[in-house]
């Protein structure tokens, strides 16, 4: 079964940036989508950004787009998520996830394995 632990959140000022990473247990880690969501305290869970299993595509929620970048390391085992020029409104939950496909998905429900979350706090 594939473990996910993301890692990287914590309290920054708007502009700033940060780097989440997502370490992965599993022998099958690179031939998985991965994606990341993100969950603000009263709202739903959102997607953030996905990548194929061998990164040659990308794909960005239009309130990240231009801001944040993913990217993965399969000999490591690890996604990354760079968020650049951080705003108030990205303060989240942020959570790592993998679907047994190539491609990511949008759903939710579409995902097999989740992180705990890393909380991102963005400061004004």
């Amino acid at each position: 079964q594939v473990q996910l632990v993301e890692s990287g959140g914590g309290l920054v000022q708007a502009g700033d940036s940060v780097r989440l990473s997502c370490l992965a247990s599993g022998r099958t880690f690179s031939r998985y989508a991965m994606a990341w969501f993100r969950q603000a305290p009263g709202k739903e869970r959102e997607f953030v950004s996905g990548i194929t299993w061998n990164g040659d595509s990308t794909y960005y929620a239009d309130s990240v787009k231009g801001r944040f970048a993913i990217s993965r390391d399969n000999a490591k085992n690890t996604v990354y998520l760079q968020m650049n020029s951080l705003k108030p409104e990205d303060t989240a939950v942020y959570y790592c996830a993998t679907r047994r496909w190539r491609s990511w998905s949008l759903q939710i429900g579409d995902y097999d394995t989740w992180g705990q979350g890393t909380q991102v706090t963005v400061s004004s």
